[in-house]
């Protein structure tokens, strides 16, 4: 028998959802891996109490943020504690992409060998290359940016408490406060926010390019394409390019 018009776009729709919530729950895999990693790394370098450790605390603040469950977040703990675990390193790589867009790739891997040789692959087969580390240095600046909730504080006053742990700027983004510093006092604002009472939404380090490169229409879809292979890699953890995005 022929299925009739109906059933044809029940099935259309129902495959629809399901490629959506593929895509959603593919999202989810890739961020708890990511944070899973970031874990890791804070509980190797400061310990697994996150009383004493700033870094692992603003690791679990990001999982509850990320809406990672809270079994993940203490089995992620207790896997970096164990005698077997993974020996994560953080991994900076530089590129070109197309039309010399510069490129910074933060990795967290336990093998470094198998990363690099990803990252090259990736930026070979997208009409890039790898260069030496430290070749991009003067194309971006080295962030920290932090968004936080205000509970009310007077924006004057707050600014000049905040200015004594390098504040640079402080806007307003989607009824919360963005703060940036430079990635020296990152560190150090953060535990200027904890010391002042003020809570941390979000925090992270970014490269912010001080040099554009506009692109032709035609070479940005190859640009976005070597993004998102890169991005689909688990090893990678973020991806920060100076291609002309103002339009």
């Amino acid at each position: 028998m022929q299925p009739n018009f109906k059933t044809i776009l029940m099935g259309r729709a129902f495959e629809f959802r399901k490629e959506r919530k593929m895509k959603r729950w593919a999202g989810m895999a890739k961020t708890f891996t990511r944070i899973g990693r970031e874990i890791a790394i804070a509980v190797k370098n400061g310990g697994p109490d996150p009383a004493y450790n700033p870094s692992l605390r603003l690791a679990i603040h990001n999982a509850k943020n990320a809406n990672m469950p809270k079994a993940n977040v203490d089995a992620a703990i207790k896997r970096a504690t164990s005698k077997d675990a993974e020996n994560y390193q953080e991994v900076i790589y530089e590129g070109y992409g197309p039309n010399k867009v510069a490129f910074i790739v933060e990795t967290a891997t336990d093998n470094p060998t198998r990363t690099v040789a990803t990252v090259r692959m990736h930026f070979s087969r997208n009409g890039g290359e790898t260069v030496e580390s430290g070749t991009h240095k003067f194309i971006f600046d080295h962030k920290g940016v932090i968004k936080i909730n205000p509970s009310n504080k007077d924006l004057d006053e707050l600014e000049l408490q905040l200015i004594d742990y390098g504040l640079e700027s402080i806007k307003e983004e989607d009824g919360d406060l963005e703060v940036t510093v430079d990635f020296s006092d990152y560190g150090s604002m953060l535990k200027g926010l904890e010391e002042l009472g003020i809570e941390v939404i979000s925090a992270e380090a970014v490269y912010i390019p001080n040099i554009v490169k506009k692109v032709p229409d035609d070479q940005v879809e190859a640009i976005i394409k070597l993004i998102d292979k890169l991005e689909e890699e688990d090893d990678i953890t973020n991806v920060f390019h100076n291609m002309d995005m103002s339009e």
